[in-house]
């Protein structure tokens, strides 16, 4: 399994986008940064720092997951979970998920994404469950190289069992997300959806109206249907319910 680690982190290396020293982790309000994350099942987190890959801030659920001690986990520890057939998939991710953030995005923009996709891992019983994995970077270097990031493992296993084998960049703060994008290195097709478009999802996922999301987004009912068409032909989704189970597999909502 340390060769299939290796090739993961040999993607890091390869991309030379990594702080070449340490960067110095601001103030933090976790409960803030967690608001930015989607927890739709058991979880864990914990911030690593690219400079030297160590870890810091593991969270204590760390070992209701894995069975691993939050004070001495390292890095390789948590990798060393990912199913082996699963590896190359996460290498490609990886890859993938920073190519796209320097090229289509741009370093200025680093910090108002989360990066969202899945794959398998042992669980402390032994058995392979899927878990989500998102990621906000929160320094950068002097040449927007990443620094430090935080990291969230959720177990998905109850909501489906298939990997879509795509990754999704989130953006935070108002900017457009990016979806389903797919693994080549023209990053092929993908659905981007506006600030509105995220914001008449989340209400949904409220369970309000058009009616309603119209009075507090302060738009008319007829634009409120005129997104959500657009959300439903973007999505492919025939239905609301559809939407959201998708929308929480993505990291939307």
């Amino acid at each position: 399994m340390s060769t299939e680690i290796d090739k993961l982190k040999n993607v890091w290396d390869y991309v030379n986008k990594t702080a070449i020293h340490s960067t110095v982790l601001p103030k933090l309000n976790f409960e803030e940064l967690l608001n930015s994350i989607t927890s739709i099942g058991p979880f864990y987190f914990y911030i690593i720092d690219f400079y030297d890959m160590s870890l810091s801030n593991v969270s204590p659920s760390i070992y209701d997951i894995h069975g691993l001690d939050p004070e001495t986990v390292t890095f390789d520890t948590i990798l060393n979970t990912i199913h082996p057939d699963d590896m190359d998939f996460v290498a490609k991710a990886e890859h993938i998920n920073i190519d796209f953030l320097y090229k289509n995005i741009g370093k200025d923009k680093i910090l108002h994404y989360k990066s969202n996709y899945s794959f398998r891992s042992k669980m402390k019983n032994g058995n392979y469950e899927l878990l989500n994995h998102q990621a906000i970077v929160l320094t950068v270097d002097e040449s927007g190289r990443f620094g430090k990031a935080l990291n969230i493992h959720t177990n998905i296993s109850h909501l489906t069992k298939v990997n879509t084998n795509q990754i999704s960049l989130i953006g935070l703060n108002g900017f457009m997300s990016y979806m389903n994008i797919e693994m080549t290195p023209t990053f092929g097709n993908y659905i981007t959806y506006t600030k509105r478009e995220i914001e008449i999802i989340k209400c949904i996922s409220k369970g309000l109206s058009s009616k309603n999301i119209s009075n507090i987004l302060h738009i008319s009912e007829a634009t409120v249907k005129k997104h959500r068409n657009n959300i439903s032909k973007k999505s492919g989704c025939k239905n609301s319910v559809e939407l959201l189970n998708k929308s929480m597999l993505q990291g939307l909502i």
